[in-house]
């Protein structure tokens, strides 16, 4: 009895691992994992050059060993020329290369918003992980001519001289150009500053500057509560070449994905002098044959396939935008120079800056003469439009008369005033840094300024008169500025009752030099 049972739980046994077996053997799929690899011939100077990988494309994100990654840039008949995204101090000749068969992509979403993050996206601001959900390739196509629609929506930089002579749109691609040190980058912050209350998401890349440069412009951000709709991206001075030639592209990709969920993006490029120089250093070591200035053939289509992403995209991909304020830094003023001329006939217009005007005092120091929006009047409100038509044409006429004003002592009457009003113009334009002003104030005090009112304020008391006209403008009359920012236009009735809130005003203001 005792060796049947036994046998019969043997018996069962051996059933269940017959059955077990064959429900294996059914789900068994065979399937072989095989890689393309390659072989280093060479490295140096954050370039290798590979042999093998047949299949390699362009952009193609590279494994080498020790979970160090490269870039696919140099497809050639014997060899792949690959930029390296890592210190290159442990590749040696004869490594293993694995192709991973992804384009080199970054990290994007809402997840990035606030943080600080290197060209990969790895954040470098200590506060952990991303946990992004989405990824979005570095080099993407820009949006063709029937995905866009025209730039008609004011991008508000906060900046008088730009809000009423030089206008941004939303989808536009303004530069800003100008010397070292003449406060390109300080307009590019107060522009983000100024977006504060006006759901439009930032993005600031730098590229090739200095560390302590970036930490002090993120705690600036931090200071005016910008950082909670902004991302910054940074390859500083001390990163490799590649990393600060993928930064612009990376910070695009980030932008993209706001766009094309209906979303408006400020993107700054600061900037794309060093892009170019980076760019430069990896072609040569490349061997890509130099051209003009050292530069590679392609490095105009460097910079217009990165500026061409920017848009207005119609209402059947959401309407959103991306508009960019790319940077390039001159040399002695320079602008005929390669790099410059490139960037200019890619953007949509030009903001120049004159270390003379700097110097003198005159900040922002916009030359407006040459400066140019080629949006203008599109991408102004329609209140702005009309206080600020004869701006420019003011400002000209003061600048040809005040160089013949030198020779000449005898001025007749005319000139004079003329002269007066231009010295006024540039006053009230003159503004701090970090002190982005609201639309409806900057229509108020323009329109105080261009109908003749300011005529008997002295120069030197013009700032105080500003300051203390626009506080008692919010306290008093705060119905004629919401007026003019939810209509945008400067109506018959409101146009009577700023007039006499303005000469209200004057009774009680007192100068310093009449001491009434």
């Amino acid at each position: 009895m005792e060796a049947g049972q036994g046998c019969f739980v043997v018996g069962l046994r051996v059933e269940e691992l017959s059955s077990f077996l064959e429900e294996q053997i059914k789900k068994y799929e065979k399937s072989i994992d095989t890689f393309d690899t390659g072989r280093v011939v060479t490295v140096g100077d954050g370039i290798a050059r590979i042999h093998g990988l047949m299949k390699a494309m362009s952009g193609e994100l590279l494994e080498f060993p020790g979970g160090i990654y490269g870039m696919a840039l140099n497809l050639e008949e014997n060899s792949i020329g690959c930029v390296m995204l890592g210190p290159d101090s442990e590749i040696k000749e004869g490594d293993e290369v694995k192709s991973t068969g992804r384009i080199v992509e970054v990290p994007v979403g809402e997840e990035l918003l606030g943080r600080v993050v290197n060209a990969l996206g790895q954040p470098i601001d200590g506060r952990g992980p991303l946990n992004a959900r989405k990824f979005r390739p570095v080099e993407a196509p820009a949006p063709g001519i029937i995905q866009r629609k025209p730039v008609d929506t004011p991008l508000q930089t906060g900046i008088k001289a730009i809000d009423s002579m030089i206008p941004i749109g939303r989808g536009q691609r303004e530069l800003l150009i100008g010397d070292r040190q003449t406060g390109k980058t300080a307009v590019a912050v107060d522009a983000i500053i100024n977006q504060k209350n006006e759901n439009v998401i930032c993005i600031y890349v730098a590229i090739g500057q200095k560390a302590s440069s970036v930490a002090r412009l993120v705690e600036t951000l931090k200071k005016y509560g910008a950082m909670e709709y902004t991302t910054v991206v940074a390859a500083n001075a001390g990163e490799l070449a590649a990393l600060q030639y993928i930064a612009p592209y990376a910070g695009c990709a980030m932008g993209e994905e706001f766009m094309y969920n209906s979303r408006d993006v400020l993107i700054v490029y600061d900037d794309l002098s060093k892009h170019a120089i980076a760019y430069r250093a990896i072609s040569l070591l490349l061997r890509r044959p130099p051209g003009r200035e050292a530069f590679p053939g392609d490095v105009f289509y460097l910079h217009s396939r990165l500026l061409e992403r920017s848009a207005r995209l119609n209402e059947e991909l959401g309407g959103g935008s991306m508009t960019a304020l790319p940077i390039v830094e001159t040399l002695a003023g320079d602008v005929s120079a390669y790099i410059p001329t490139n960037v200019i006939s890619i953007t949509d217009g030009q903001i120049y800056f004159e270390t003379e005007l700097f110097f003198s005092g005159i900040r922002p120091a916009i030359n407006a003469g040459l400066s140019v929006s080629r949006v203008g009047g599109a991408a102004q409100i329609k209140a702005m439009k009309e206080v600020a038509g004869r701006l420019r044409l003011e400002l000209a006429q003061y600048r040809e008369l005040s160089a013949f004003a030198r020779f000449g002592s005898d001025l007749d009457k005319e000139t004079r005033e003329r002269l007066s009003r231009g010295e006024r113009i540039i006053e009230v334009l003159k503004q701090g840094q970090f002190e982005p002003m609201p639309v409806e104030n900057q229509v108020i005090i323009i329109y105080a300024l261009i109908n003749g009112y300011l005529e008997d304020i002295p120069i030197e008391d013009l700032k105080r008169f500003e300051k203390e006209f626009l506080g008692y403008m919010s306290s008093k009359h705060p119905e004629i500025g919401k007026s003019i920012k939810e209509t945008g236009e400067l109506k018959d009735g409101i146009k009577q009752r700023l007039g006499k809130a303005i000469t209200d005003f004057k009774k009680g203001f007192k100068t310093k030099t009449s001491g009434n």
